[in-house]
């Protein structure tokens, strides 16, 4: 059983609000579920929506149709109703006529039932679980979680209207077909959520950012936690400014890490190049968006890939992850700072406004307190030497303050740290610094394979967020006999060419990328491990989904 709720508004009228409400009123019932959202880049006005589906097993993407549609404006009415899948209810806030519009008044019945307009959106979750046959109890609960700073009248006004939207259907309670069995986890979480949690308990403790569409959701985040976990939250007052804040605290040994998105990138280049020059675990969250300049800044893209790999003047290494699930995202960036620390490299969290707005059931994640290994030489010799060359190209590390001074610079340098214009010792420190890249080839992750463990024959070929609809669509297409799978990268430079050129020789690929020019299989095949592939390409700002994966692949 599969069923999808739309709530459609413009900006400014409790789309996310009611769209949240839902996802976790319906995780509490017990079923599956994937929420996802579509909104632009105004305050008023305008057609947001905000999808939840649910299911009676684990879901990965969102749908293109819905079976139920929350209509709140007339425009959002008229430009989502076409949607609405064949027998499908909508619900709307208003007169409009025609079959399957159910007309209520969502503002007038919060009054009635002594609640205020405001708590339109309450009326609305009821009904809905109303005509899905759900008791309120669960939106009860989470009424009384969201609005318990409130008060409690306003968390038994808020119940109350809720009470009031499953009555006003009360002749239609379970018309819609739902989902019964139960989940085995009640918890719903985000990408922006997963990510946050990760850093703060990896022991994170120097965040700088500037707000930046979808990474802000992060910076947010950790500023609600900082208390918690001890974080210092700078709103710095550029990305430069950014940048430079976190290259300042990893040099005096603090893990530190930046939220931004592709613009903000740009403007941290130079800051990203200080890093690989110091040798510093610099960590940067880029929340990817469609572009160039500003391009869509509400809507999701995966462009960013070429650019994060290749960004920075000069050679120098850095590791690039790319999660495609909700607990990817919290295990590779506790990676990332792991990465970042042992190899003394700059290491790159690339998310996007799908997995970051994303909310799903998942097990709960880790709450604890975890430091990682910061990888610090305790008591360092009277004659230490910063940039001592190694055979793994990783020096020993100090802080300064811990006896012998740490001399960093940003132009070429000697061991000791020193300003030189000596050519050999050029040669020396930047084979040793560009030596990393070996060791962390080495130890990247490899590719996932689904459904495994050995590729089909025909593979659809991913990265980062476009993992759940790849899975969904290689699923439809089996359920049909066609005998395929998917290779997901999670981790996507640098590249351990050997074992990946393997894992592809002799099969069908298929490129599936939210950009215009395939940037991995792109990659991939300049690197020499993917000779030919084909492409399915979505760069118009909106996610992937698994039905229209699986259209595209049979054609």
């Amino acid at each position: 059983m599969d069923t999808n709720i739309r709530v459609c508004g413009g900006a400014g009228q409790g789309v996310q609000t009611t769209g949240e409400l839902l996802a976790h009123a319906l995780a509490a019932c017990g079923v599956h579920v994937f929420a996802t959202q579509s909104y632009l880049s105004r305050i008023r006005g305008g057609v947001n929506s905000y999808d939840v589906r649910i299911a009676d097993a684990e879901l990965f993407s969102g749908r293109e149709r819905a079976e139920i549609l929350v209509a709140l404006n007339r425009e959002s009415l008229e430009a989502c109703r076409g949607a609405v899948a064949p027998g499908g209810t909508i619900l709307f806030e208003g007169q409009a006529g025609g079959d399957g519009v159910l007309e209520l008044r969502l503002a007038q019945a919060a009054k009635d039932a002594g609640g205020t307009p405001l708590m339109a959106n309450s009326v609305a979750c009821g009904a809905v679980l109303g005509l899905l046959g759900y008791d309120t109890g669960p939106l009860a609960a989470v009424l009384g979680q969201l609005f318990a700073r409130k008060g409690p009248e306003t968390v038994k006004a808020n119940i109350a209207c809720a009470e009031k939207g499953r009555e006003l259907l009360a002749d239609r309670v379970g018309s819609v077909p739902a989902p019964r069995r139960g989940a085995p986890f009640g918890v719903v979480l985000s990408g922006t959520e997963a990510v946050g949690l990760a850093a703060a308990t990896a022991g994170v403790k120097v965040v700088a950012g500037y707000p930046m569409t979808p990474s802000t959701g992060v910076l947010t985040w950790l500023a609600g936690a900082a208390d918690q976990y001890g974080i210092v939250v700078e709103q710095a007052e550029d990305e430069l400014c950014a940048i430079n804040l976190v290259c300042g605290a990893t040099y005096a040994g603090v893990p530190a890490m930046t939220t931004t998105a592709g613009g903000g990138f740009a403007l941290m280049v130079e800051g990203l190049s200080l890093a690989g020059m110091l040798e510093l675990p610099v960590v940067i969250m880029v929340g990817q968006r469609p572009a160039p300049a500003t391009g869509l800044p509400t809507r999701t893209a995966q462009e960013d890939l070429g650019f994060v790999v290749h960004a920075g003047h000069g050679e120098f290494p850095r590791a690039v992850y790319a999660p495609g699930t909700i607990r990817q995202a919290f295990d590779l960036t506790r990676r990332a700072l792991e990465t970042a620390h042992r190899w003394q490299s700059p290491a790159i969290i690339l998310t996007d406004q799908f997995l970051t707005d994303l909310q799903k059931n998942v097990a709960p994640l880790p709450e604890a307190a975890a430091p990682i290994d910061r990888c610090i030489l305790e008591n360092p010799p009277a004659d230490y030497r910063r940039y001592q060359v190694t055979a793994s190209g990783v020096s020993p590390r100090a802080i300064p303050g811990a006896g012998p001074y740490v001399i960093v610079d940003s132009d070429e340098h000697t061991e000791d740290g020193h300003i030189t214009e000596d050519l050999a010792a050029r040669v020396r420190q930047q084979t040793k610094r560009l030596r990393k890249l070996r060791g962390l080839a080495d130890e990247s992750l490899s590719p996932e394979v689904y459904p495994g463990p050995e590729p089909a024959a025909e593979v659809l070929l991913c990265w980062g967020s476009s993992y759940g609809p790849c899975r969904e669509a290689v699923d439809l297409l089996r359920a049909e006999g066609r005998a395929i799978g998917l290779v997901h990268f999670s981790q996507v430079w640098p590249i351990n060419v050997k074992p990946v050129r393997a894992l592809l020789a002799g099969r069908k690929v298929t490129a599936v990328e939210g950009n215009a020019t395939a940037q991995l299989a792109t990659l991939l095949k300049g690197a020499g491990a993917l000779s030919r592939f084909r492409s399915v390409l979505r760069y118009d700002g909106l996610p992937f989904t698994g039905e229209e994966l699986a259209r595209k692949v049979r054609r």
